[in-house]
């Protein structure tokens, strides 16, 4: 969850345009955060609005466009150990799978009433 939120924080700043600051939990994203994500103004983020969000995202992190994130590019998001946990085959790059299946688990794991929308 952590993930999710540090990437999705991270990214909404840096692809979007500047999200209102406001004090939140560590961990967790607020409702300006939120709206950024709810394209289809539903007032919540499904599945496929968070998935084609991060699909972008992750175009936008991989600043020289090689297909794969290295930890140069991640710095600002992940930690060394999230970088590591991410990099499922332990080839030191983050494949746009490897995100994805990182960043939808993520999902998952935040979609607590498991209606495939975050509320």
């Amino acid at each position: 969850m952590k993930t999710l939120a540090l990437v999705t924080t991270f990214v909404l700043c840096q692809c979007v345009g500047a999200v209102a600051q406001q004090q939140q939990q560590p961990g967790s994203m607020y409702q300006g955060q939120m709206d950024g994500l709810d394209t289809n103004t539903s007032k919540t983020v499904d599945r496929s609005e968070y998935e084609t969000f991060m699909g972008t995202a992750f175009g936008s992190l991989d600043k020289n466009k090689d297909g794969s994130l290295l930890s140069d590019e991640t710095v600002q998001i992940l930690t060394v150990e999230q970088f590591t946990l991410t990099d499922a085959n332990h080839n030191g790059r983050i494949s746009r799978s490897e995100f994805m299946q990182r960043v939808m688990a993520d999902f998952a794991t935040a979609d607590h009433d498991r209606d495939g929308s975050l509320h």
